[in-house]
């Protein structure tokens, strides 16, 4: 039988953040043992179609240089496609600044680890929309 500290040298380390934006979350595990971004078992080109969502992914490990140096696997849920990618990119920035501190000065000033706060409007009783009104007739 192994012992505790045999135990604690095969579990595998990881940095661990969340990340968000409008209703999308996302959930960043970063290794330094595995290479490539896992997003929800897929490898991120899969998940995000697009040519700009995945660069909004990767764009933290570039910007750090650790784009083939660490991994990341990454559970995201809620929201549209460009908001996942955003929540992701969060999530991530702030893996990072856990992995390493010296990472936040950079990584904030490229505005990754602040999450954007603006959310939709609800609709408001009486009206079409959040503030569109109805259509006003004479007769």
């Amino acid at each position: 039988m192994a012992t505790k500290d045999e135990l604690k040298t095969k579990k595998e380390r990881y940095f661990e953040s969340s990340g968000g934006r409008k209703t999308a979350k996302a959930r960043a595990r970063i290794f330094s043992s595995k290479q490539g971004i896992v997003i929800n078992d897929k490898n991120y080109t899969e998940y995000f179609k697009t040519g700009r969502n995945q660069k909004i992914v990767s764009d933290p490990m570039r910007m750090m240089d650790v784009d083939g140096k660490l991994g990341a696997t990454i559970k995201v849920s809620g929201g549209g496609i460009n908001a996942q990618a955003e929540a992701v990119r969060n999530a991530i920035a702030k893996a990072l600044v856990e992995f390493n501190a010296e990472f936040k000065k950079k990584l904030r000033k490229a505005g990754y680890i602040t999450r954007d706060a603006r959310m939709v409007e609800r609709k408001k009783y009486g009206l079409k929309k959040a503030r569109r009104a109805p259509q006003w007739k004479k007769r």
